[in-house]
């Protein structure tokens, strides 16, 4: 695979994966320091990298369209470019959703959460460069595996999460947002999640 035209798709992948980090730290500020009056701007900040992450996945199809000879599975190259950039479209859908319900505060839990998925966003990076060359990577399962954990840790946080909602919040309209910002918020690790399944069966074709 150290042939230019099949580390393509690869260093595609990864810029990919690093737009996915850079919405995920863009989201993660924008929790940790919320003010309602900066929702605006930060939407326009991460739409601008879910932007650039499009123009990746398209650079991929076209290269692939017009490809003889590819280092892996057509279907699995175009996959992966659209879960990568599924992530990158999650993040944004969280931002969106505190801006369409109006949300004036932010949860501690949402914190928490939100860098669990920033820390899945990472390791997807992570393990996207092993995969560069997975025939000969040592620690490509081990990311795999830590996604795997990563999204579980999200999982045990969402159902804290919402059983606290629903404990503590007497505002029903804002039990509603809520229950759409975490369920929002999961979807992100999960995303991550798939990618990472996406990447484990191909190495398994391809062994």
């Amino acid at each position: 695979m150290s042939k230019k035209q099949d580390m393509f798709y690869f260093e595609k992948f990864i810029e990919s994966a690093e737009a996915s980090c850079e919405a995920a730290q863009l989201l993660k500020r924008s929790l940790e320091n919320f003010r309602p009056e900066d929702i605006s701007k930060c939407m326009d900040e991460i739409h601008k990298v879910e932007h650039t992450a499009d123009q990746k996945r398209h650079q991929i199809m076209d290269n692939l369209a017009r490809a003889f000879i590819v280092p892996i599975e057509r279907e699995d190259i175009a996959s992966l470019g659209d879960n990568i950039d599924e992530v990158v479209d999650k993040l944004e859908d969280v931002l969106l959703r505190l801006y369409i319900n109006n949300v004036q505060e932010i949860h501690e839990d949402a914190v928490e959460l939100m860098d669990v998925v920033s820390r899945c966003c990472e390791e997807m990076k992570n393990m996207m460069k092993d995969f560069a060359d997975f025939r000969h990577s040592k620690t490509l399962k081990s990311r795999i595996i830590r996604i795997n954990e990563l999204e579980e840790e999200a999982d045990r946080l969402f159902v804290s999460s919402m059983r606290k909602l629903h404990e503590t919040e007497p505002d029903p309209l804002k039990i509603i947002a809520w229950r759409e910002i975490y369920n929002y918020m999961e979807n992100c690790a999960d995303a991550c999640e798939h990618v990472a399944d996406t990447v484990q069966n191909v190495v398994m074709k391809n062994s």
